[in-house]
């Protein structure tokens, strides 16, 4: 589905879905998604920032806890985990089509 993306955690790919939801629990956390979206762009982006994007929009938690998506993001390494975090970040920005 347009916006949704996908991370693997324990070697199972988990898809990433930027709900209305979601987004209001993340920006709760985070503050506002406009000024993640510019930190994003300037590369000021934190490992525990995308972890914390990434935890509040996994379409299904089951019993993946946080500490293993923030593992995720490492095993995967930064280069790996751009392509799923612009999804999410298009998203954002751009809205449904």
């Amino acid at each position: 589905m347009r916006g949704e993306a996908a991370i693997v955690i324990h070697g199972t790919a988990r898809v990433l879905r930027p709900t209305f939801a979601a987004l209001v629990a993340a920006e709760e956390e985070l503050g506002p998604l406009f000024a993640l979206v510019e930190r994003a762009s300037e590369g000021q982006l934190r490992l525990t920032e995308i972890a914390a994007l990434f935890w509040h929009c996994l379409a299904e938690r089951g019993a993946t806890t946080r500490d293993d998506v923030g593992e995720a993001v490492m095993a995967a390494g930064l280069a790996a985990v751009s392509k799923p975090l612009r999804a999410l970040l298009a998203q954002i920005l751009q809205g449904r089509a």
